[in-house]
């Protein structure tokens, strides 16, 4: 195996939006209650770990059912240009199994001590979800990324439970209802950026695979990319709307230029062309979150 051939099955690119719920629940957590560094570290490192997992097994789990051919209206990965084997991306995935449950069994262990009371077995027990739905989103006999359920699961891991999760890791306090609002606000970007690969792929993947871009089409689709961004931004409005009014509440406002951008280019955009919309939104969520987060903490500092 080539280093570059296994960086670029890595897909770096998308790391920033595996990041970003994450990083909103440690900030907001730190924004209230005091976070060790290492509890921190060891969140952010296990949910890159998941989404490197998820990459991963995509691509292979693509290519075994024939999903990925010299058609592909994204980039083309290692294992399809014969620079990785099956073989090799076999081992790179139990790889990441490993390095997913080492790193989530620490930052579990630094968070409350130990791995044997009732938070820490739920977590583990999290966890194990969290693995499981990494690798099977297409591999497997009966993959949830081919019935066009992706979007429930990425609204659930990337939003919910990275947000919510992190915060109680980080805190050890169970989440008021109302950090549902900005974690169901990430997760639905989060969404969207799958629609926008499902609809640049729509073509491709009609062939042996269901998505909601597919049972939309692409005006539908379309539409359904502009709910999905405006629903985020009207839920983390309505949380600062709901929290002390203060204007560092709102810094995430700065971001608003990206995501009309990227739905401009979302409506004028079709199948390949879609490709820049897909890293301009992972960036626009990441500083949407981290904007976000940052602006809560230095209201605290402010007091």
């Amino acid at each position: 195996m080539k280093i570059r051939s296994v960086i670029d099955s890595l897909r770096l690119r998308t790391l920033p939006l595996s990041l970003a719920g994450s990083i909103l629940g440690i900030l907001l957590a730190f924004s209230e209650y005091r976070v060790d560094w290492k509890v921190a570290l060891f969140i952010l490192l296990t949910t890159v770990s998941l989404q490197i997992l998820s990459n991963l097994s995509n691509e292979l789990g693509d290519v075994l059912r024939g999903t990925d051919t010299k058609d592909r209206q994204g980039p083309v990965y290692s294992l399809n240009t014969g620079e990785i084997t099956i073989g090799n991306m076999k081992f790179l995935i139990g790889l990441f199994v490993g390095i997913c449950i080492l790193s989530g069994l620490l930052m579990i262990y630094f968070s409350f001590g130990t791995l044997f009371c009732f938070e820490s077995l739920c977590l583990i027990l999290l966890g194990a979800a969290a693995i499981l739905g990494a690798m099977k989103y297409t591999l497997g006999r009966n993959p949830y990324g081919y019935r066009g359920l992706g979007d429930f699961y990425v609204l659930v891991f990337f939003g919910l439970v990275a947000v919510l999760g992190s915060y109680f890791v980080a805190s050890h306090e169970i989440p008021n209802i109302l950090l549902a609002l900005p974690a169901l606000s990430i997760g639905f970007f989060c969404v969207a950026v799958l629609n926008v690969n499902n609809m640049r792929d729509m073509r491709t993947d009609a062939k042996n695979r269901v998505t909601v871009a597919i049972r939309l089409g692409l005006k539908g689709s379309r539409i359904y990319q502009t709910i999905l961004i405006a629903s985020g931004w009207v839920l983390m409005l309505v949380f600062c709307f709901l929290r002390f009014l203060d204007p560092w509440h709102f810094l995430f406002v700065l971001t608003l230029p990206l995501f009309i951008c990227h739905l401009h280019g979302v409506w004028t955009k079709s199948d390949h062309d879609l490709d820049p919309m897909l890293p301009l939104l992972v960036i626009s969520t990441f500083l949407f979150s981290l904007l976000t987060g940052i602006g809560f903490v230095v209201f605290l500092l402010n007091q």
